[in-house]
């Protein structure tokens, strides 16, 4: 299984030709090989954040996205664990809430994270694919 970040998720739906082929690779292994994608609970807040504020433009309603999106993919929740985890990461790692608990999800599920966020990748504290 791999963990995909906020945007990457965006970008399949809507912009794939913005993924690098590491990734698009990599996403299409997971889903072959039947090991899965992967969200935070937390992607699927941000998303409608993104939606409510304009950020990200969808051909559909935001409730539909959603449902599409936890049909998808597997959809992995925050617990106490991965809670405590997002606050032990150094002043390397990016401030960002979401980004924090994105990380530690994957971290605690031992699993990689596919994102384009270079302060994530120059951070070295997360195993990252892009």
């Amino acid at each position: 299984m791999i963990l995909v970040d906020t945007h990457i998720v965006v970008w399949l739906t809507l912009e794939p030709e913005r993924l690098s082929q590491e990734a698009n690779a990599m996403i299409s292994e997971a889903r072959l090989s039947g090991d899965g994608v992967a969200i935070a609970d937390v992607t699927l807040w941000e998303i409608a954040m993104l939606v409510t504020r304009g950020r990200v433009k969808l051909p559909h309603s935001l409730g539909a996205f959603l449902r599409h999106l936890e049909e998808t993919f597997h959809v992995l929740p925050v617990d106490g664990d991965i809670a405590e985890r997002s606050m032990l990461f150094t002043e390397r790692y990016p401030k960002d809430p979401t980004d924090r608990i994105i990380g530690a999800i994957a971290l605690a599920h031992g699993i990689r994270l596919v994102t384009a966020d270079s302060k994530i990748h120059a951070s070295k504290e997360v195993p990252c694919i892009w």
